[in-house]
């Protein structure tokens, strides 16, 4: 199941524009800051499928029958490009238990990568509602071995993705390797280049929310 969040016609859309800007790029705290913007209307309309259950709630003149969340979700990011996303998603989830893995790309010398998976620090997954938020779904290899990894730490209710822009190459691919994982993205971009980037996309989310890193 794919959300392409930019059909509603809301602010996403101003936001998505902007960190795709390369006149607006430039102010990193702008950037992060939309990202972060993002993933707060993610995690809105994530919500909308929760499970909920009725509490009485105890208020200065009474009890109000309200609703809440059955079960708080598991926030999770892939560092560092995936931080400011995260950051959205935990504003409006704020009692969520939270997930950091590092997942990136290791370059050869002939132009080919691997997904390097270094380091992941989880809680309990068992029949948890996970949210994984990674700013770009390009070829979705570094998703689908995340999700994989996560799998070993116990076997999640639910895999939500959330994505400030998304490429039907790696939606397909993840798909086939992860059925199940509902996808909610900002934008759809048709195009991937040979070197495993989105176009138009913006760029590298990592560096322009943080700086250039060396190379690997």
């Amino acid at each position: 199941m794919v959300i392409n969040l930019s059909e509603q016609h809301s602010l996403l859309s101003n936001w998505v524009a902007e960190i795709r800007d390369t006149s607006v790029q430039n102010d990193r705290m702008r950037f992060r800051r939309n990202l972060e913007r993002i993933g707060e209307i993610a995690a809105y309309e994530i919500s909308k499928v929760l499970s909920w259950k009725e509490a009485e709630i105890t208020t200065p003149l009474g009890i109000s029958v309200c609703r809440v969340l059955e079960q708080q979700p598991v926030l999770a990011t892939i560092l560092r490009a995936g931080l400011p996303l995260h950051q959205g998603m935990l504003n409006y989830f704020d009692k969520a238990d939270n997930a950091f893995i590092s997942a990136y790309r290791k370059h050869h010398r002939d132009g080919s990568f691997e997904i390097s998976l270094d380091y992941v620090s989880c809680p309990s997954l068992e029949g948890r509602v996970v949210i994984i938020s990674d700013p770009m779904l390009a070829t979705g290899s570094s998703l689908v071995k995340t999700i994989q990894y996560l799998r070993d730490e116990g076997q999640p209710l639910e895999i939500h993705i959330v994505c400030a822009i998304a490429c039907t190459v790696g939606i397909e691919y993840v798909r086939r390797n992860q059925p199940e994982v509902k996808i909610w993205c900002g934008a759809v971009d048709e195009e991937l280049t040979a070197k495993g980037y989105i176009v138009p996309g913006l760029g590298d989310a990592g560096d322009l929310a943080y700086g250039e890193k060396r190379q690997n």
